[in-house]
């Protein structure tokens, strides 16, 4: 829904990332500002700005080719930007090597060392900083602990599964006490299962030591499962930054409601405040700000679609596909001239006549881009 007066962020009308009066501003750890960065005449970061607060896990996620991973190369000093500038605490570290900045990393491929053992594996930094022996051992043994992997000290790299050399791999980079632990889509080669295990894992971990977590992913449900905050990029440009909550059931616009989780992105008029027509049928709805007659984009996520008889609900239509996928049937349904996509825990067979209705509150209205730069996020709207 649209921002109200007063609110702190507002973007193309509507709301971004709403901060309650009483609720005090986390202290910014990272803060980038103006970041391009261009290869061969792509641009792949076009003036992007982007504060990271103390203590966040902060996902940035999007499709292949979005500027997600260079941006995260940058904080890390792997990459410098072609303009704009990184700060830490305030103080700017663009120039600054990797191996200066209060940070670590964590890849997709883990990197270990195959000739050493899992203990030395943990240790390598720590010998390079000069550590003596008996606090390795103990930050072995903590670092060990805190990914529930102790006894392991002396465990082969290869004889470790993938999940367990993920963790090798995350207590390598917390053993070092970062203020920052960047993750590349560390969990990228792992199966479902001990995906799922680690984004847990990786949780429990923020909570425990308090590190700030910036995660780079490609999959929806990873981000919203593990994120304080969600920053959704495409062609170099943040489309939204929000709550899980707010970039799934507040998008902001046709490409972050497509991206995150199933929908159906619709063609609609906005008559006035509070109603919408879609397919020529005027629709309640709960959003204002959009003027009149205005051209919008209208999204309907498919679990906020009700199915009934015939006649019962706002359109009659006909379904058109039904697949079972475990915890609730995906169907099509064809009304108004469109094919709905539905998923309800009741099945409707192919060719059943039924009727489709949805709330007024599980209408979302967005305003059509007029260019790629309208679509983008601009910190200065946040700075203002």
């Amino acid at each position: 829904m649209p921002a109200m007066a007063g609110d702190p962020l507002v973007f193309m009308g509507q709301e971004s990332c709403p901060v309650g009066k009483d609720v005090p501003m986390a202290r910014n750890l990272v803060e980038l500002r103006h970041i391009t960065k261009v290869y061969d005449d792509n641009v792949v970061l076009d003036d992007l700005s982007l504060d990271v607060g103390e203590n966040e896990f902060i996902t940035l996620l999007g499709p292949s080719g979005c500027g997600k991973t260079t941006t995260l190369r940058i904080v890390g000093g792997f990459e410098k930007p072609d303009s704009g500038s990184v700060f830490f605490e305030g103080k700017d570290i663009t120039d600054m090597p990797p191996n200066q900045r209060q940070l670590n990393t964590v890849f997709q491929k883990y990197a270990l060392f195959p000739n050493m053992n899992v203990g030395q594996n943990i240790a390598f930094g720590l010998r390079i900083r000069g550590k003596s022996d008996a606090y390795i051992r103990d930050k072995i043994q903590y670092a060990l602990k805190l990914v529930n992997l102790q006894g392991f000290e002396r465990r082969k790299v290869e004889s470790l599964s993938g999940g367990q050399q993920q963790r090798i791999a995350i207590a390598r980079a917390i053993v070092n006490e970062p203020k920052l632990l960047l993750l590349d889509e560390p969990l990228g080669a792992l199966d479902l299962k001990l995906r799922e295990d680690m984004q847990y894992e990786l949780i429990r971990l923020k909570e425990e030591l308090g590190i700030t977590f910036l995660y780079v992913t490609h999959d929806q449900e990873e981000a919203l499962t593990m994120s304080d905050k969600v920053v959704v990029l495409n062609n170099g440009y943040i489309q939204q930054m929000g709550t899980p909550e707010e970039i799934y059931n507040e998008p902001q616009n046709a490409f972050v409601a497509d991206f995150i989780g199933d929908s159906n992105i619709v063609d609609g008029i906005m008559l006035e405040d509070r109603l919408v027509e879609i397919q020529g049928q005027k629709f309640e709805c709960v959003d204002t700000g959009f003027g009149v007659k205005e051209p919008v984009d209208v999204m309907i996520r498919p679990e906020d679609l009700i199915v009934g008889k015939p006649g019962e609900g706002q359109m009659d239509g006909v379904v058109t596909h039904n697949v079972f996928i475990g915890v609730h049937y995906e169907m099509e349904i064809m009304a108004n001239g469109f094919e709905w996509l539905v998923q309800n825990t009741v099945s409707y067979a192919v060719g059943e006549h039924v009727s489709l209705s949805v709330i007024p509150y599980n209408i979302q209205i967005m305003h059509k881009p007029k260019t790629k730069e309208a679509e983008a996020f601009s910190m200065d709207d946040y700075d203002s």
